[in-house]
């Protein structure tokens, strides 16, 4: 895939960094010496771990670019690593790893958090958001266009750039199994948006990225209308335009003893 697009991300920064606060008000850590933002992007995230923790060595990494440059631009006096965060190992146990909106696009999860997990410090935390809305209508229908004509053979491997959560119970077995204590929620935020293309543009910074890389301008424009449209039976608008986009997010904080 192309880069990811900061400014497109940015949009929609209040509604993105509320879930990040959510999870970062669980963690139970009062004074971590080392934290990790783990898929850190714009630094929006890693903002809010710097004004909680103002005295900790904080490091946000991601493995795009264009999100580390803004980063680094907000946040001047803080590090940021360019990295694979699927082969990722830290050189000292980190007390915090932060991990908001990034883990879904990582594959085999019962692998994948305890190894986090095993990297912590005692006592330390693994601190964990993903989307949870493969099932809703903003995704299906990505996927029910993308297997129409004439997209459906450029687009055969889109739907498994994200990874399929587990159940609440998978992810409390692989870190329990891990030696941690684990804290569970599922939350599901209503976000107002301005008409059915501004639930396009919520996803195609996020999502929709997998769909759009393959497809020329032209095909974009054209899978994009195709999108929207559909958007329409399955988001009914309210009285003065607006549309009501349900967003389901998975959380989890998870220490280790």
């Amino acid at each position: 895939m192309t880069d990811w697009d900061a400014g497109r991300y940015l949009a929609f920064a209040d509604e993105r960094t509320r879930a990040a606060a959510d999870l970062l008000a669980r963690v139970p850590l009062t004074s971590p010496a080392r934290v990790v933002d783990l898929g850190c992007g714009p630094g929006n995230s890693t903002a809010l771990l710097a004004a909680r923790y103002p005295d900790a060595a904080i490091t946000g990494l991601d493995s795009s670019p264009a999100m580390l440059a803004e980063a680094r631009r907000t946040l001047p006096d803080r590090t940021f690593v360019e990295a694979d965060l699927a082969a990722w190992e830290p050189e000292t146990p980190p007390d915090l790893i932060y991990a908001n909106a990034v883990l879904q696009w990582l594959p085999d999860h019962a692998a994948l958090l305890p190894r986090l997990a095993g990297f912590l410090a005692p006592g330390g935390c693994l601190a964990v958001q993903m989307p949870d809305n493969l099932d809703e209508p903003s995704h299906r229908l990505m996927r029910d266009v993308a297997a129409e004509a004439p997209f459906r053979d450029t687009l055969a491997g889109a739907a498994g750039a994200r990874t399929t959560l587990g159940r609440v119970q998978d992810y409390d077995t692989w870190l329990s199994r891990a030696g941690c204590g684990v804290d569970l929620w599922r939350t599901t935020y209503i976000h107002p948006l301005a008409g059915h293309r501004g639930i396009v543009e919520w996803v195609r910074s996020t999502g929709l990225r997998p769909f759009l890389a393959p497809l020329v301008p032209d095909e974009q424009a054209a899978y994009l209308a195709r999108y929207e449209a559909a958007l329409r039976d399955a988001y009914p608008a309210q009285e003065d335009g607006r549309v009501l986009l349900p967003f389901p997010r998975l959380f989890l904080v998870a220490r280790r003893r």
